[in-house]
């Protein structure tokens, strides 16, 4: 079967080859003959009920001098593509919410898309691990000034973050007496104008903030454990954190098997789930990374195993 295959992502010319999910991904496609079609946000568009986008016909190759060309551009129906892998990278704003607008018109008229539009929509990255709460440390989401301060006097030390980052981005830690506590919830908050996520800081940050890998609900054996360089409280590669590797323990898989239903009840076919200790702190549906990682230090090719079962839903 000849499966042609769009991806929207960011500037394909602006990726780090070596630590880029996306750049995996399409690898993959391209080796099984699959045709890779590539868009960014604003080629899409939608003429009366049918969406549609400028894309080109992209050539990859393992070179981190020059690892994409252009072969052929086109105008034409999303509905051309048999699947569109969307993985622009947040920030989640209201572009990010027209685009899946978009992407699930495309939907209704037979393409997969991976992660489903809807979802995306649905399932903000922070929000969601409050659908499970046995998993979870204390937290709250709240734009109160007071509510936040409140939380802090309870827990005595807590990370706080805004709903809608990546990568390390605005995320503070706070404790007792900290005399920034005020400015940092006036800033993520936008003087009471946003909501803003607190959680209980979970001391085991220095052992790694471990991105688990969820393929249609299965998680991947291998974690990317990311280390927090001296000084800091953010594990995020983004940030200055390391990556080891490490094995899922008992309670990782414990984690990903309460995430799993839900995960494949809404179609996220791909999602990277993040744990700390014990605790589940994010779960990532937008545009997840961490394969190349985990693929070099331990033999793995997570790539196939999800092109394996976008094949099965286009063939099922």
């Amino acid at each position: 079967m000849k499966i042609s295959l769009g991806v929207v992502m960011d500037p394909i010319e602006s990726i780090n080859i070596k630590k880029d999910s996306t750049f995996a991904m399409l690898l993959e496609a391209q080796a099984r003959g699959w045709e890779v079609w590539y868009m960014e946000q604003g080629d899409l568009f939608l003429e009366g009920d049918r969406p549609g986008a400028r894309m080109q016909r992209v050539w990859l190759e393992e070179n981190p001098q020059h690892w994409h060309r252009f072969q052929q551009e086109r105008t034409m129906a999303l509905s051309e593509l048999d699947v569109i892998l969307m993985r622009k990278d947040p920030p989640f704003d209201m572009e990010y919410v027209y685009t899946t607008y978009l992407l699930e018109k495309a939907e209704e008229q037979g393409t997969l898309v991976v992660n489903r539009p809807s979802s995306l929509r649905d399932c903000n990255e922070k929000l969601f691990t409050a659908w499970f709460p046995q998993c979870c440390p204390p937290m709250v989401v709240t734009r109160d000034h007071q509510r936040m301060l409140t939380f802090l006097e309870q827990q005595k030390d807590i990370i706080l973050k805004p709903l809608g980052g990546m990568g390390g981005a605005s995320i503070f830690r706070a404790r007792i007496g900290d005399p920034n506590v005020n400015v940092i919830i006036e800033t993520l908050t936008g003087n009471g104008r946003r909501y803003a996520m607190a959680q209980r800081f979970i001391p085991e940050i220095s052992k790694g903030d471990k991105r688990i890998l969820m393929v249609d609900g299965e998680a991947v054996p291998f974690a990317l454990a990311r280390i927090p360089k001296p000084g800091e409280s953010r594990g995020n590669l983004a940030a200055g954190g390391s990556g080891v590797g490490v094995p899922l323990s008992e309670q990782d898989r414990w984690i990903a098997a309460q995430v799993a239903p839900a995960l494949q009840t809404r179609g996220i076919l791909f999602a990277g789930i993040d744990v700390i200790g014990d605790y589940l702190t994010e779960v990532n549906v937008t545009s997840p990374t961490c394969i190349r990682e985990l693929d070099a230090q331990f033999g793995l090719n997570i790539s196939a195993r999800l092109l394996d079962r976008i094949e099965e839903k286009l063939t099922g």
